[in-house]
């Protein structure tokens, strides 16, 4: 009599489990390398988005340095043209002179125009953001207060204030005036500046 074959069905569990056991880890190698790939990926794609970021913020650091020389420019432009016409008086810039490396990105800075007493004052400073619309419609990166006064203003303890925004559109970028008491907005220019001065004289 023969009896049954002895350890056969044990070897043919320990062939399926060792097959198993080589299909799993097969799979996990498969996963582990795709992932591994889509890791790869996402750095090298944080990586163009970095440098991105950064070409972006150097763009607008030198666009907030021309746009600051620019407003001195209007400012000094002004200035002149008023002292040319004068036989008596002058009108006095503070700092006499700008350039795009004085602008403070980390403070305000101060223009400042005074004809015996009456002032205008234009301050303005970087946004927190590299762009805003918190303030103002269009989006700026830089942003400000032009301030009107004469010691009549300020006995009664008025001072005139008047928003500006240095406004990135598609068209073009320019400085911008924005009355908050009557939603008044239009470029910060000669005429501009005309308006303000002749309610102080």
């Amino acid at each position: 009599m023969v009896g049954p074959p002895v350890g056969r069905s044990g070897s043919m569990l320990e062939w399926r489990t060792g097959g198993a056991e080589l299909a799993r880890s097969g799979n996990q190698t498969e996963t582990r390398d795709a992932r591994l790939k889509r890791l790869a990926e996402s750095i090298d794609a944080l990586v163009e988005k970095d440098e991105s970021s950064l070409r972006h913020a150097r763009e607008i650091w030198t666009v907030r340095r021309a746009a600051a020389a620019e407003l001195y420019g209007i400012c000094s432009h002004f200035v002149t043209a008023v002292n040319g016409l004068l036989s008596r008086g002058k009108v006095v810039l503070d700092p006499p002179e700008f350039s795009e490396g004085a602008f403070h990105e980390e403070s305000a800075n101060m223009i400042q125009m005074n004809v015996r007493g009456r002032i205008l004052q234009v301050e303005f400073e970087a946004t927190v953001e590299l762009v805003s619309t918190e303030d103002f419609r269009i989006p700026y990166t830089l942003e400000g207060l032009v301030r009107a006064f004469n010691q009549e203003l300020l006995d009664k303890d008025i001072i005139e204030e008047q928003l500006i925004f240095y406004t990135l559109e598609k068209q073009k970028k320019m400085w911008r005036f924005f009355d908050a008491r009557t939603y008044r907005s239009g470029p910060f220019d000669r005429e501009y500046l005309i308006s303000l001065m002749e309610q102080l004289t």
